[in-house]
């Protein structure tokens, strides 16, 4: 079975278990996570969107299958999504997308393990009041939400921001109203919230992983969306290679009856650029194909670069496909603005110095040279077989963030010293080294 259909098969699965229905199909986790693997390794999977969504999936399938105790739920879903993100990521170091959603998950089951506990907090807080006043009017003493509380008091890269504050906000406040009782049923209903918040737990954790992925897979739409606001009449765009989510956004211009022109370079040696070429004129937008080289050479026309990304690191700098560093150094050469576009899932909170960052990789040389033009420059006077020419070919360049005008994201458009803001609200700081803390040797 391919991943595809173990991708339909876990999904058909949560679509019968949240509807109540009957579960007739039960995926093998390990068995999962084995594919996923091989699939890394292997580079059955490519490209940022793809590796995110099947490792939400499956993080999704691993939290809900877990056995958690009774006590330290979260630590206990924690060790799992660690043990098993732990060998995603090293399966495909370069594929920066998977740590991020482990990351990203991680953090999701921090924050809802600090909402139900602010949760129980306040409901506490609460009964001690009504003990006290008793039948006071609650309206009169509006309280924030659990997430908000929770927010105010997580652990993240930074404090929470005042809109983040307000959006959590009610119209008015929703605490239950709780009365006093005897020491058996305070006893009782003790013992019920454990059990309760046990299975609550897991369960918001899993909703919260399923906007996730809906998250990223509408991306290329949310960001598609933006392209009126930034793409005007009678412009000229360059690109360079294909990106998914540069053909969407220009097309959603072209829908909204925007006339303008489209410079594709076409990103040599894998030429990904002739495929975006033709698909841009199979929906009708004017097309001109150019030469990486000639990017230089045809910036002086250009109004706006608009390109994709491998990830974006913390400091605002940019893994893209090799090229993209030139294009952007003609940019600012001629006052072009560069505009990236990129999905939350490619946010990544860790810089280029991390040790844990892989910035690169090298291709094989057969895409430059053919065995035949390789063999003949290799030195068989020696007997050593040392080739005399050697072969580079690396597959990313880094844009440095002062070479970025602006992000869009599917959050909207935010300059490169914005970023470390968004990377703050969706990963927490103890996350960013995945490695397990080693069992302590008696």
């Amino acid at each position: 079975m391919d991943q595809t259909s173990r991708v339909l098969q876990i999904d058909l699965y949560y679509d019968l278990g949240e509807s109540g229905g009957r579960l007739l199909i039960m995926p093998d986790v390990q068995t999962l996570v084995n594919e996923l693997l091989f699939k890394l390794k292997k580079r059955k999977i490519e490209g940022s969107h793809a590796t995110a969504r099947q490792t939400a999936i499956l993080l999704r399938l691993v939290i809900s299958q877990q056995r958690i105790p009774y006590t330290h739920q979260a630590a206990a879903l924690i060790d799992a999504v660690k043990a098993v993100g732990e060998q995603l990521v090293a399966a495909n170091p370069v594929e920066l997308a998977v740590g991020n959603i482990v990351r990203r998950v991680l953090h999701i089951i921090r924050e809802e393990d600090l909402s139900l506990s602010t949760v129980a907090m306040v409901g506490l807080n609460v009964s001690a009041v009504s003990d006290d006043e008793g039948d006071t009017d609650q309206d009169d003493h509006p309280v924030l939400s659990a997430a908000a509380v929770a927010a105010a008091s997580r652990n993240t890269l930074r404090p929470p921001s005042l809109q983040t504050l307000l959006e959590d906000l009610p119209d008015s406040a929703a605490v239950p109203h709780t009365s006093s009782s005897g020491d058996d049923s305070e006893g009782k209903s003790k013992s019920a919230d454990k059990s309760s918040r046990s299975r609550r737990l897991k369960h918001d954790v899993i909703e919260a992983v399923n906007e996730l992925i809906e998250d990223i897979s509408t991306s290329h739409e949310q960001i598609a969306e933006q392209a009126v606001e930034h793409i005007h009449q009678n412009e000229v765009i360059l690109t360079l290679g294909s990106s998914r989510t540069v053909l969407e956004f220009l097309c959603a211009a072209k829908e909204k009856k925007r006339s303008f022109r489209v410079f594709v370079a076409e990103g040599a040696p894998r030429y990904q650029g002739h495929l975006l070429a033709k698909e841009l004129v199979a929906r009708g937008l004017q097309t001109t194909l150019i030469a990486d080289s000639a990017v230089f050479a045809m910036i002086s026309r250009v109004n706006m670069v608009i390109v994709g990304a491998h990830a974006v690191m913390a400091n605002g700098g940019v893994i893209a496909p090799v090229g993209l560093n030139m294009v952007a150094l003609a940019a600012q050469r001629h006052a072009v603005p560069f505009v990236v576009l990129a999905g939350s899932h490619k946010l990544c909170p860790l810089y280029p110095h991390n040790p844990e960052v892989l910035l690169n990789e090298l291709r094989s040389p057969s895409e430059l040279l053919d065995f035949g033009e390789f063999s003949d420059c290799m030195d068989f006077g020696s007997g050593m077989g040392s080739p005399l020419l050697h072969v580079v070919n690396p597959t990313f360049d880094y844009v440095p963030p002062k070479l970025v005008s602006l992000f869009i994201t599917d959050t909207g458009g935010h300059n490169p010293s914005y970023v470390y803001r968004l990377i703050a609200d969706y990963y927490s700081t103890d996350d960013l080294v995945l490695q397990r803390k080693p069992a302590p040797v008696n």
